[in-house]
C-alpha cells in the first residue's frame, strides 16, 4: 500500500489546514490571533507575519513603535508598529510569543477588492512556515504545520 503525503506527515506529528485559492492566486489561510479568528494570506516570501493597523484593538495587540521599514510587493519604506507576545493559532497548530508587524495594509486590500477578492486581516509569513516546520501541497491545497 502506497502511503499518501497526508498519511506520512500526519504520523510525523503534523497538523492538516485547508487553504484556499482566491481569485488573485493567493493561498487564503483562516486562523486565530489572541483568540480572535480571521482571514490571511499565507505568504511565504514574507518574512514577518504582518497585520494592518486598523487590526489592533479587534486582535487585542500590544504595541510599540518600530524602526523597522516595512518593504514589499508593491510598496516600500511604509512606516511600521510590533506587536510582540501573540498567540497565533492554525488548525490545532498553537504558538505563543509570537511577533506581528503592523503596517498600512490597505494597498493590499485594495488589490483583493480590484480582483473581486475578499479582504484580509493580514499575512501569514515565513516566521510561522519556519515555527510550524510548514510543508504545503500546492496540488492538495493543504498547509501541514508540526504539533
Amino acid at each position: 500500500m502506497q502511503d499518501t503525503l497526508r498519511d506520512f506527515l500526519t504520523l510525523k506529528g503534523y497538523s492538516k489546514i485547508k487553504l484556499k485559492l482566491t481569485k488573485t492566486n493567493h493561498f487564503e489561510i483562516k486562523a486565530e490571533i489572541n483568540g480572535v479568528k480571521g482571514r490571511f494570506i499565507l505568504d511565504t516570501g514574507a518574512s514577518s507575519s504582518c497585520m494592518g493597523f486598523e487590526a489592533i484593538e479587534e486582535f487585542k495587540l500590544k504595541v510599540v513603535d518600530s524602526e523597522i521599514k516595512a518593504v514589499g510587493a508593491g510598496a516600500s519604506n511604509m512606516e511600521t508598529k510590533l506587536s510582540k507576545s501573540n498567540s497565533i493559532k492554525i488548525g490545532k497548530w498553537r504558538k505563543n510569543r509570537m511577533s506581528i508587524v503592523l503596517f498600512d495594509l490597505n494597498h493590499v486590500n485594495q488589490g483583493l477588492l480590484n480582483h473581486n477578492a475578499d479582504i484580509v486581516n493580514g499575512i501569514i509569513g515565513a516566521d510561522v512556515l519556519k515555527k510550524g516546520k510548514g510543508i504545503i501541497d500546492y496540488d492538495k491545497k493543504y498547509l501541514y504545520l508540526k504539533l
